[in-house]
């Protein structure tokens, strides 16, 4: 593989059994690659395959057949305790819902990727005040996630993915649940972090409101891409 492709899928398929004797495909044989450093976008009506390829990308679905290497390292050819370990270190999550604990500090939910790692809570808690300052948000350090606005609440959930580091961040729906103005503030925000730290994002989505933020763009329909587009080309 290339030192300049951060994920490379080939020839990807996958089903699921919803019922007895009934079975859905939910890839088609998928080929994909993406660049160390690039902010790419899967787009695509629903249930067309997006988040089942973007969870076998972050090794927390296996393909029925098929190859996913993400930074040199084939899921295939590893146990599960490699792949637990690998995304552990590498990879960070950012979700539609935000998945905040109420009843700690946005400090402690921040942290907390760190402290299940075995990081200490205190050195755990000055990285999350730092991770903070990245997404304009130290001054609620203190605060309770339920007392902060969706989009606020969108910012701890990136600092939390972005505290370990990772070289790959994989987002499904970041923006869906904002209002558009919110969620500009947000790609923003993943943008500028991008360009910082040369981390790898592959975001799902269907707003187009934000497509303009893509270095490029994967289009998919029925279970396989149908292309794949630089920015602003037809």
């Amino acid at each position: 593989m290339s030192d300049k492709i951060a994920v490379q899928c080939k020839n990807i398929n996958k089903s699921f059994t919803i019922a007895k004797n009934v079975e859905t495909i939910a890839l088609r044989g998928v080929d994909l690659e993406v660049y160390k450093g690039e902010f790419f976008m899967l787009v695509g009506p629903s249930g067309c395959g997006k988040t089942t390829l973007i969870s076998i990308i972050a090794g927390v679905l296996q393909p029925d057949n098929g190859r996913c290497i993400v930074n040199d390292f084939e899921y295939q050819k590893k146990s599960a305790h490699e792949i637990l370990k690998f995304r552990a270190k590498n990879i960070g999550f950012i979700f539609q819902s935000f998945n905040l604990i109420d009843s700690l500090t946005v400090g402690q939910n921040v942290a907390i990727p760190l402290i299940l790692n075995g990081m200490k809570q205190g050195q755990a808690l000055e990285k999350a005040k730092e991770i903070l300052e990245e997404v304009e948000l130290s001054e609620k350090f203190t605060s309770p996630p339920n007392r902060l606005s969706g989009g606020q609440q969108q910012r701890v959930a990136i600092a939390r993915a972005l505290i370990h580091n990772p070289s790959l961040l994989v987002c499904d729906e970041p923006t869906s649940a904002l209002d558009h103005m919110t969620g500009a503030k947000i790609l923003d925000i993943m943008k500028r972090i991008n360009k910082k730290f040369k981390s790898t994002f592959i975001i799902v989505t269907h707003d187009n409101r934000i497509f303009d933020y893509a270095d490029r763009i994967a289009y998919m329909n029925d279970g396989h891409i149908e292309r794949v587009s630089r920015n602003h080309e037809d």
